[in-house]
């Protein structure tokens, strides 16, 4: 039943019913034992596998890329680098699809939005093809995080031309660096802004 997504309360109440449909009496002890057991054992392996990425995309989900984040602050501890210093959010985002409403949340335009959304990370994984974390942040709008080094700037050129020819000679997308604050909560910040912007 947990399959099904019924509550543990829902299915202790199916077992008593059924017992005193069919037997007259309450369930045992061992009985409610073993089915909350089977219901815990379920639920569990339910959530171990759930994924740290958005199924349409593919890309990171907002919160797995705000732990990557948690991790580097911790980091610092035994580094002698700031984050701040070491790394930094390249932002992209799609420019509004002229032929489809923002506002429409039909089945097609959504998908639409998450194809062309899920290009986009492609391209990111193309240009940072390393231990970069790429996550989604809004339906328009992906995130990097990356190490800071003397090819930034040209690999951020890079995706802004590739994220180019993903909107086929139309207005192009967004690309920029985003300096990353002192402190982890801090960041934590800057990642819910730049999602509701």
């Amino acid at each position: 039943m947990a399959k099904d997504g019924a509550s543990l309360d829902e299915t202790l109440e199916a077992l008593a019913e059924t017992y005193r449909l069919v037997l007259g009496i309450d369930p045992s002890f061992d009985d409610v034992r073993s089915v909350s057991r089977a219901w815990s054992d379920t639920t569990l392996a339910y959530l171990h596998q759930l994924a740290c990425a958005d199924p349409m995309t593919g890309l990171a989900s907002l919160a797995h890329v705000r732990s990557r984040l948690s991790e580097l602050y911790r980091g610092e501890l035994r580094l002698a680098t700031r984050v701040r210093d070491s790394h930094a959010l390249v932002v992209a985002e799609l420019p509004q699809d002229r032929h489809v409403d923002p506002t429409d949340q039909r089945a097609k335009h959504v998908l639409t939005r998450a194809m062309r959304l899920s290009s986009l990370g492609d391209a990111a994984r193309t240009v940072f093809a390393g231990t970069e974390t790429i996550g989604k942040l809004g339906p328009e709008r992906i995130v990097v995080v990356v190490e800071r080094d003397d090819r930034l700037g040209q690999r951020v050129a890079l995706l802004r031309r590739m994220a180019r020819t993903l909107q086929g000679g139309g207005e192009s997308a967004r690309v920029w660096i985003e300096g990353l604050p002192g402190t982890d909560a801090t960041a934590a910040l800057l990642l819910d802004e730049l999602a509701r912007s």
